[in-house]
């Protein structure tokens, strides 16, 4: 959290998808960082420790995908929420980190901006459970 305000980092390779969650996070109140690929997403989440929450899309160019970058970020940066979305493919739960939610494209902004509340508001970080 930086200033008392959520940050979220966007990962989605579609300029103008991105420019949209941009667009819904800044107007959730929340801070919003931009990442064109997985590999640009690591390289953010290194620099910087005030990131609440990723936002990604499955689907990108680069080393990995967004189902793969989810589980890094659950693995090296435990208490980051994540939120995954997708056009392409439904993703079971099994395929997901804990504590993660998916939502198919084109999502509701009104369902997400109401998971990501919900994700930022809840005191628990990274749980077990699935």
């Amino acid at each position: 959290m930086k200033n008392g305000r959520p940050v979220v980092l966007i990962v989605e390779d579609s300029p103008i998808i991105r420019m949209s969650a941009v667009d819904l996070v800044l107007s959730s109140g929340y801070e919003a960082l931009e990442a064109g690929d997985a590999d640009e997403a690591i390289r953010i989440l290194e620099l910087r420790d005030d990131i609440d929450l990723v936002f990604t899309d499955v689907q990108m160019p680069g080393t990995m995908d967004g189902i793969k970058l989810s589980h890094y970020i659950r693995d090296r940066w435990p208490p980051v929420k994540l939120i995954i979305a997708s056009g392409a493919e439904i993703v079971a739960e099994s395929m997901l980190p804990g504590g993660s939610s998916f939502f198919s494209k084109p999502y509701d902004e009104i369902t997400i901006t109401e998971a990501m509340a919900n994700l930022l508001s809840s005191e628990s970080t990274h749980t077990a459970a699935v």
